[in-house]
């Protein structure tokens, strides 16, 4: 299928009378870009692990076509690979697995057993597969499902690699910030080049040189196997995660999903423009501004302009992967990361305090007016609250996938428990319900006397009046949660990066009123106002 965007509805959102909504980013075309790799066809085709989708890119028209599906057979694709027969080959790095997609278009998985499975090249109709951990394994591994021949082992997280002209095989090894050599055959592992931006992929251009995008650094960088000696290509935004060449054109992906071809003398230029790539929660800073969590990114979306990085993976002191966020200061925010932690962060400082630790899924996070920190944690079914002097203390257990937390005016904690479909109360007398009869609510945001809520299983916005339980729809048909029809795998984590990653459609609101949403389904932020 054909399409120009990751998320295609059918059906438009509707609003109740009075309301207005307005995208403040545009919708993004891919979940992100990862493992880069040039077709039979002439085609990029662009692996998304968040998504779990591979696209192919036509460089000529833009246009893009999905070739394996988000709920399809191939989940959380890292990296790519084709052999002389037209077989795709995947690494799906969540699951520790390595699938084939024939030319037929049938997937079967060729090995299910090697954790972290990332960097991914085909010689000579030779596939060959690494392990982006620490203690990873670089292999080979055959068709006919015999046990793999381990080339070298004990690698600080090896990623994308190729084999050269000179027949060896390449491999950056990002743990160690250097890029190693290895004869296919076996032997002893060479250091070609160090000291480098983190390095995540290698390919070779059309004279023998590697060419290597530098994770950290945002560098592509050219290298001579024979010297070492580097040039930069090009300096973009860090997040930079492979490269291929069409036609001796040379294309970088980034996280954000963004493909930018390398051009002469260091100019660049857009092939497809990044997006955020789910996002996650959202929060007004005390300055006004809104800030949104996208896991690897946190950005500041300043009224007019583009999402600015306040951080991200690999700045200094960055939390980990961000799914709740509160602003709690001016400058500092409490988040919750998929790696379990709740944490105190001061971006500017690069200063990141951890308050909690060893959660299982952490979600929504607020602020209580006693000054405790509240959090739900998925994984258990639990309510936590991190009291003063860094004490953790469990509010609730046994509820059934809480994600978002709020608090009420007169000091109430709601939770939204998706599993179950409703908004509970929390309280030392127990959990009572609050609201019932809803899909999956995620999101919810209470302001004076009305709870909203964001039901990505009915995809509406809801308010409810707490005085009274009067609710109202107030807009359907909203780009959340999963496409109409698909029911998502579950996304495992990516160790020492993040732990298990998943979708949560945050909401807060301006001091204006505004509400805020973040569309997960399609990549964007939506402002919905009163007008009446």
């Amino acid at each position: 299928m054909i399409q120009g965007a990751r998320y295609i509805s059918t059906t438009a959102t509707s609003l109740a009378e009075g309301w207005s909504l307005e995208r403040l980013t545009p919708p993004s075309r891919l979940f992100g870009a990862n493992g880069l790799r040039t077709g039979p066809d002439g085609r990029i085709y662009v692996a998304q692990v968040t998504g779990s989708q591979i696209s192919a890119l036509d460089v000529a028209t833009g246009g893009l076509e999905t070739i394996s599906a988000k709920g399809g057979d191939i989940i959380a694709p890292d990296d790519l690979a084709f052999d002389d027969h037209g077989n795709l080959f995947a690494t799906e790095v969540m699951d520790g697995r390595v699938s084939m997609r024939g030319a037929d278009g049938q997937t079967r998985v060729l090995r299910d057993d090697l954790p972290s499975a990332n960097g991914i090249t085909v010689h000579q109709n030779r596939l060959f597969v690494n392990e982006c951990r620490v203690g990873g394994r670089l292999m080979e591994l055959f068709t006919d499902g015999s046990e793999p021949r381990v080339l070298a082992e004990n690698l600080a997280m090896p990623n994308a690699m190729e084999v050269g002209p000179d027949g060896l095989l390449y491999y950056p090894v990002m743990g160690t910030n250097d890029i190693w050599r290895i004869d296919p055959r076996g032997g002893e592992p060479e250091r070609v080049v160090g000291d480098l931006g983190v390095p995540d992929s290698v390919k070779f251009d059309a004279a023998g040189n590697i060419v290597s995008t530098q994770v950290s650094t945002g560098e592509v960088l050219r290298i001579d196997p024979r010297t070492g000696q580097r040039t930069v290509l090009a300096t973009l935004n860090p997040g930079l995660d492979n490269c291929t060449f069409v036609d001796g054109r040379l294309f970088v992906s980034n996280f954000t999903g963004e493909i930018t071809e390398i051009l002469d003398g260091g100019e660049t230029k857009t092939t497809l423009p990044g997006g955020l790539n789910w996002p996650l929660d959202l929060t007004v800073g005390s300055d006004g501004e809104l800030y949104v969590a996208d896991g690897t990114y946190f950005y500041v979306l300043r009224r007019g302009q583009a999402p600015e990085t306040v951080g991200m993976l690999f700045s200094p002191g960055y939390p980990g992967f961000i799914r709740g966020v509160t602003a709690v200061g001016a400058g500092e925010f409490v988040v919750t990361t998929s790696g379990g932690q709740i944490t105190r962060w001061r971006p500017a400082s690069q200063e990141s305090e951890v308050l909690a630790d060893e959660l299982d899924q952490l979600y929504g996070v607020a602020l209580g007016p006693n000054g405790d920190i509240v959090a739900t944690e998925f994984g258990r079914g639990r309510v936590l609250a991190v009291r003063s002097g860094g004490r953790v203390e469990e509010l609730a257990s046994g509820l059934n996938q809480p994600i978002g937390v709020a608090f009420t005016t007169g000091g109430t904690c709601l939770v939204a428990e998706a599993g179950a479909g409703r908004i509970v109360s929390v309280s030392s007398a127990g959990v009572d319900t609050v609201v019932d009869a809803l899909e999956q609510p995620q999101g919810i945001l209470v302001r004076g006397d009305t709870l909203y809520i964001v039901d990505v299983g009915s995809k509406s916005l809801i308010s409810v009046d707490l005085a009274t339980k009067v609710r109202t729809t107030l807009a359907k048909n909203l780009p959340v949660g999963a496409p109409p029809g698909v029911t998502p795998k579950p996304l495992r984590g990516l160790p020492p990066f993040s732990g298990p990653q998943g979708p949560f459609a945050g909401i807060t609101a301006g001091p204006d009123g505004t509400l805020y949403l973040s569309a997960d389904a399609e990549g964007s932020v939506l402002a919905l106002r009163a007008t009446a």
